[in-house]
């Protein structure tokens, strides 16, 4: 008894990290995590639709197989994604017409003296010593952090 018992919450971990590991590639798609082969956000709104398209089929085929953890903690992630995807896709149909009035912005709040303009170190970029690849990637910081602060 107790090896099927092992084995049951052997499972149970495995479906855990199977349903993580599929939110964590949606939310990159949505380009709310940095891609980290590109260090850039990325959206990618057909792939993020297949995999929270993936996820609604688990959660339809396990349906009366999960223990009541498991199908809450996959409605909530399932439940998660999908207002993201729509969050994502209508910034994206209105992103066109705000370009032009963000390519500004930046520009007249920097001389107002707005702290949240100028960009910052991470500790990790200040302990690197200065190198090329650290400078670029904290001038890449400040665009992408900013985009999620201003709504």
């Amino acid at each position: 008894m107790s090896q099927d018992k092992e084995h049951a919450e052997y499972n149970k971990a495995l479906f855990a990290n199977l349903v993580m590991m599929l939110s964590t590639s949606a939310m990159q798609q949505l380009g709310k995590l940095v891609n980290p082969l590109s260090h850039k956000a990325e959206v990618d709104l057909d792939g993020a639709q297949m995999t929270i398209d993936l996820l609604a089929m688990l959660q339809a085929k396990t349906q009366g197989n999960l223990s009541s953890d498991e199908a809450r903690m996959l409605a909530g992630v399932l439940s998660s994604l999908q207002m993201n995807y729509v969050e994502t896709a209508r910034s994206a149909q209105t992103t066109p017409e705000k370009k032009e009035e963000k390519a500004c912005a930046p520009a007249a709040t920097a001389a107002a003296g707005d702290v949240g303009a100028q960009p910052t170190k991470s500790p990790d970029s200040q302990s690197a010593g200065g190198s090329d690849a650290a400078g670029a990637a904290d001038k890449k910081d400040p665009k992408f952090h900013k985009s999620y602060g201003e709504k």
